[in-house]
């Protein structure tokens, strides 16, 4: 079984949760983790389960708008942030709205702030009708990773995205 992680990342949150995720999916399957900007087509066609994942913004998807406002929010030194270098480049949303051909089975996941997801919303929700509109289907729910109001990874979030990440590897079985 071959498994490619995709992930967007603005401050390395969501990057953190992908690379966990693989951890865990490294149990059952040989996987890759990749910056939505250096997926390629081959990358996805030897591959059987691709799992997505992205920061939600603005309760969805980033765009242009909101990742140029993640580098604003980066460049002021009081917030202590620091911008993922690719962070810049096209996100989740673009590189689904190119229709990429993807393997047979997927997963959804997110990062976003520790609050109601009625308040958040879930970049997850849109990655996962996506997915299943290009044809995929679904391994296990999508799932959301949580970020506290400095945006900065909650600390038991990497062991659950490890365990997320096993229960995806098993669910391939």
């Amino acid at each position: 079984m071959k498994v490619v992680v995709v992930y967007e990342s603005m401050f390395g949150n969501t990057r953190q949760v992908a690379e966990a995720i693989a951890k865990g999916v490294a149990q059952k399957a040989l996987v890759s983790v990749l910056n939505v900007n250096d997926v390629t087509a081959m990358m996805l066609a030897n591959s059987n389960v691709v799992i997505v994942g992205a920061p939600t913004h603005v309760h969805s998807l980033s765009r242009p708008p909101s990742r140029a406002e993640a580098a604003t929010q980066a460049a002021e030194p009081e917030r202590e942030l620091t911008l993922e270098p690719q962070s810049q480049g096209i996100g989740v949303r673009e590189w689904l709205a190119s229709k990429p051909a993807i393997p047979e089975y997927f997963a959804a996941f997110d990062t976003r702030m520790d609050v109601p997801r009625v308040l958040s919303g879930a970049a997850s929700a849109k990655i996962d009708r996506i997915l299943h509109s290009l044809g995929g289907k679904r391994l296990v729910p999508a799932e959301s990773f949580l970020v506290d109001t400095k945006n900065r990874l909650e600390s038991d979030e990497r062991p659950r995205a490890d365990a997320w990440g096993a229960a995806v590897a098993v669910a391939t079985s």
